[in-house]
C-alpha cells in the first residue's frame, strides 16, 4: 500500500500517500480547541418530524433512521480505551553504506549520501571500513486486542523489520510482543503478548455495511500522544490509492496522524470497522483525508496469519491494465469494463488456459470484473488448485476458458503494477497528483518508484522511493506495463540504463541485472 512501508520511518512519503506509523516530536506547539463553549452544554437536537419540510418517500424513510443529537463519543471511548494499545519498535544499528559516486568521485546530483554525517565519517572509513549508525531506529504505532490470549492486530509497516516490539496497555503496563504473522501486500500484521492480567478484546464489526456519511471515530497515538480520540464520518469506500494490487480502503475525515497506524476505526456501536493506515498529505499532518483497511479483509486473512504466519493467495499469471473509454472504443467494446491483458507470463495458469495478450477479462469464477483492480483481489481469494471459468472478450466474440489457479509466490506478480522482483524495484504510474506532490511538472510521463528492496540491484544503483523513471534504455516509458516490457526486453544485456528524475535533477543510472539472469 505496497519493500513496503518501513516501521522505523517517521513519515514515509510514497507519492501523495503518507503512511502514518512513525513517531514525531511533541515539542511543537499544540493548539487546544473548544475552550470557549456556549453555555448550556446540551447539544441541539434535530427538529421534530412535524416541523420538518415535506420530503420524498425515500428521504422520509432515511430520516426515520437518523440519530437525534450528537453521538456519545465519551462513553464509547471510555469503554474502548483498554482495548487499544501503544506499539513501539526498535531495530539494531545497521552498517551505513555510502551512495554510489559518479565521475571524479563525486555523488551524482540529487543522489547524495545516505546520512548527513557521510563527509565526517568518510576519511575514517578509508582506514577502518564503513561506520555503523550510532543509534537504533525507533518507531511508534497503535494496535488493538483481538482476544484474551493476547493477540493484537496492527499494520505490517508498524512492526516490519523490528528487532524488538513493545506493547503498552492503557494502564501503562508494558510487554514484549512476538510477531505471529504479517502480510505486506495488505499491510496487516498480528502480534502476541503474554500478559499476566485480564485483557479486554474489541468486537469486530462488518465493514461492508458501512455507509458513506456514517459517523465513525478513531483511537490511537498520534505524534506520541497516547490514546487520543478523533471523530468524523465515512467519506468514501473502495478507494484505490496506489499502494498495491489489493487496495480497497475506507476514506474518512477523522483525524489520522503519524502514530495512528494500526489503530482501530470504530462505528457508533463500538465495533472495529477498519484499521487506520494512511493519509493523503503534502506536509505529513492530517488534512481530513485518511484511509483505513476494511476490517472484513483482516477477518478474512486472520486464520492464515495465525496458522501459517503468512497469506497464501491464488495466482493467474497475467499483467493487466485498465480498460479506458478510448481502449474500449478501439477494441469495439460496448463499454469500458474488465481487465485488459497486457502480457501473459510463461508457464503459468493463464498461459495453460489459453489467455492471450489483448484479451479483456470480464468475469472470473462467476464474479463480474468491472475495473481492472477487481481481478487481483478476486483471484487472490480463490483457493489454490481450484479449476474455474474465465470469461474473456477476444475480438468480436466472448469466450469461456477453463483455468486451474496456482499459488502466488512472494516473487511473483499478479498485475502490471507489481514489483520487478529481479531488480528489487516496485513502480507505479506517475499521475498528475503524484507529480505535483514530488514537485514535478504534471505533464511529466513515467513511473514513480514505490519501493526499493535493501541490498537489491536497484538499491545498489542508488534508486530511492519517489524517484521517477522516465526512460529504459533510451526509450520512454509511460506506465507500469511499458516499464515491465522494456525491462524484459533487455534479455542478455548486463545492465539497464535508466533516465531518472529526482526533484529538479535528471541523471542516467546503470542498473546491473543479477548474475543469475545474465
Amino acid at each position: 500500500m505496497i519493500s513496503r512501508f518501513r516501521a522505523f520511518q517517521t513519515v514515509v512519503a510514497l507519492a501523495t500517500v503518507i503512511v502514518v506509523g512513525g513517531l514525531a516530536s511533541t515539542s511543537q506547539a499544540i493548539r487546544f480547541w473548544g475552550e470557549e463553549e456556549a453555555e448550556g452544554g446540551n447539544p441541539a437536537t434535530a427538529p421534530a418530524a412535524s416541523e420538518a419540510p415535506a420530503a420524498t418517500a425515500g428521504a422520509a424513510k432515511a430520516s426515520a433512521n437518523m440519530v437525534t443529537g450528537l453521538p456519545d463519543f465519551a462513553t464509547l471511548s471510555d469503554a474502548l480505551r483498554p482495548s487499544v494499545v501503544n506499539i513501539s519498535t526498535s531495530t539494531a544499528p545497521v552498517q551505513r553504506q555510502p551512495r554510489p559516486k559518479g565521475r571524479g568521485g563525486q555523488h551524482p546530483p540529487g543522489f547524495g549520501p545516505r546520512d548527513p554525517y557521510h563527509d565526517f565519517w568518510e576519511p575514517f572509513e578509508k582506514f577502518f571500513g564503513p561506520m555503523p549508525r550510532q543509534r537504533p531506529q525507533r518507531s511508534l504505532g497503535s494496535g488493538f486486542i483481538l482476544n484474551r490470549e493476547g493477540l493484537i492486530l496492527t499494520n505490517n509497516h508498524v512492526v516490519e523489520d523490528a528487532d524488538e516490539i513493545v506493547v503498552s496497555l492503557s494502564n501503562e503496563n508494558e510487554y514484549i510482543a512476538e510477531l505471529v504473522g504479517r502480510d505486506p501486500k495488505t499491510d496487516i500484521a498480528v502480534i502476541k503478548i503474554d500478559a499476566d492480567e485480564d485483557l479486554q478484546p474489541v468486537t469486530l464489526g462488518d465493514s461492508e455495511t458501512l455507509r458513506v456519511g456514517e459517523w465513525i471515530f478513531a483511537i490511537g497515538n498520534p505524534f506520541g500522544l497516547q490514546h487520543t480520540v478523533t471523530a468524523g464520518i465515512v467519506s468514501a469506500k473502495g478507494r484505490f490509492i496506489g499502494q498495491g494490487s489489493y487496495d480497497d480502503f475506507i476514506q474518512t475525515d477523522a483525524a489520522i496522524n503519524p502514530g495512528n497506524s494500526g489503530g482501530p476505526l470504530l462505528n457508533l456501536r463500538g465495533e472495529v470497522v477498519g484499521i487506520n493506515t494512511a493519509i493523503f498529505s503534502r506536509s505529513g499532518g492530517n488534512i481530513g483525508i485518511g484511509f483505513a483497511i476494511p476490517i472484513n479483509l483482516a477477518k478474512e486473512l486472520l486464520p492464515q496469519l495465525r496458522e501459517k504466519g503468512k497469506v497464501v493467495r491464488g495466482w493467474l499469471g497475467v499483467y493487466i491494465q485498465k480498460v479506458t473509454p478510448e481502449i474500449a472504443e478501439s477494441l469495439g467494446l460496448d463499454e469500458a469494463r474488465g481487465a485488459l491483458v497486457a502480457d501473459v507470463m510463461d508457464d503459468t495458469p493463464a498461459q495453460e488456459a489459453g489467455v492471450e495478450v489483448g484479451d479483456v477479462i470480464v468475469e472470473f469464477d462467476g464474479h463480474p470484473i468491472q475495473e481492472s483492480n477487481d481481478l487481483p483481489t478476486i483471484v487472490a481469494r480463490t483457493p489454490v488448485g481450484k479449476t474455474t471459468s474465465l470469461q474473456i472478450i477476444r475480438g468480436d466474440n466472448q469466450q469461456s476458458l477453463t483455468v486451474t489457479i496456482g499459488e502466488l509466490a512472494d516473487g511473483e506478480v499478479a498485475t502490471a503494477s507489481g514489483p520487478t522482483e529481479e531488480l528489487g524495484l516496485t513502480v507505479q504510474k506517475l499521475t498528475p497528483e503524484i507529480a505535483e506532490s514530488l514537485g514535478i511538472d504534471a505533464e511529466t510521463s513515467g513511473v514513480v518508484v514505490a519501493g526499493v528492496e535493501p541490498a537489491s540491484a536497484a538499491d545498489e544503483a542508488g534508486l530511492q522511493r519517489g524517484d521517477v523513471i522516465l526512460e529504459v534504455n533510451r526509450k520512454a516509458v509511460a506506465n507500469e506495463t511499458e516499464f515491465a516490457t522494456a525491462v524484459r526486453k533487455v534479455g542478455a544485456k548486463k545492465s539497464i540504463l535508466l533516465l531518472v528524475r529526482r526533484g529538479e535533477n535528471t541523471i542516467f543510472v546503470a542498473l546491473k541485472k543479477p548474475k543469475s539472469d545474465e
